[in-house]
């Protein structure tokens, strides 16, 4: 145990429980898992501030692609100014489809993006009853007319979310925080040093990191339909290893039964 986290560092009880269990085919409880690591003094404070939203979203989706939320955000480059980062996630999985630094936030940009996202899922071409709504806020960009012109074209809804009041995108918001949490622990003076550090976050967010609202599993397990045969797996390990801990424990009472 002690071995595996000094290997994974950057990995909370929580995620090293489960990694253990998924790389390592041991099932350990969280709980026991923190109680370890703090006898070896390995439990600290996270190195950047971790903020806060809503414990649960008040209307669920029940699918991939039933809704997509995107915002953009700002990151600096020194010398360069602001860049702006526009996301698309899907709502269901927390995976992002797409991605891309942007110098402006205008509905072009906008538009760009949904290009990409609408290629890399093909959800223009697939017959299905109902497409992607987007999920945005009021900014300017979000309400233009060339943008719902773009979305009739489509046939992608358009829901915006109330007016001064961010946890309708409670998701790409919180998504957004842990990204500079992480992405603004340094300084970049390029802004492909930046684009660099972007996709190794989305790569590690999307495929590394478990999330405890989607049952500690990956956005890409979900988003990937792998969510089933993962949990049943990991149900299965969870099993086989209380009944070798029944039988060790079993055994261990037995021989200090026999006299000496």
């Amino acid at each position: 145990m002690r071995e595996i986290a000094l290997k994974k560092p950057e990995l909370s009880p929580r995620e090293l429980a489960w990694h253990i269990t998924d790389r390592r085919g041991y099932f350990i409880s969280e709980s026991s898992v923190y109680r370890i690591l703090k006898s070896f003094d390995l439990i600290t404070s996270p190195a950047y501030i971790v903020m806060s939203a809503a414990d649960e979203f008040r209307h669920k989706t029940r699918r991939v692609h039933e809704l997509w939320q995107t915002d953009f955000t700002y990151l600096k480059v020194i010398g360069w100014g602001w860049y702006y980062l526009l996301s698309v996630l899907d709502d269901y999985s927390r995976y992002i489809i797409a991605w891309q630094l942007f110098t402006t936030m205008s509905a072009r940009d906008v538009t760009e993006l949904l290009d990409k996202a609408i290629a890399k899922t093909d959800v223009d071409r697939v017959t299905v009853r109902h497409r992607p709504r987007l999920l945005s806020d009021n900014g300017a960009c979000f309400i233009a007319k060339d943008l719902q012109m773009y979305l009739a074209e489509k046939g992608l809804g358009h829901t915006r979310g109330k007016p001064y009041h961010p946890m309708t995108q409670g998701k790409i918001e919180r998504y957004h925080r842990s990204l500079k949490n992480v992405v603004t622990l340094q300084n970049y003076y390029l802004p492909w040093e930046l684009e660099q550090e972007l996709k190794r976050f989305v790569l590690h967010y999307n495929h590394e990191r478990v999330h405890e609202s989607l049952q500690n599993l990956t956005p890409a397990d979900v988003y990937s339909g792998r969510a089933r045969t993962i949990l049943t797996r990991r149900e299965r390990i969870k099993r086989q290893t209380l009944k070798l801990r029944r039988q060790q424990n079993l055994e261990r009472r037995e021989v200090s039964a026999v006299p000496i």
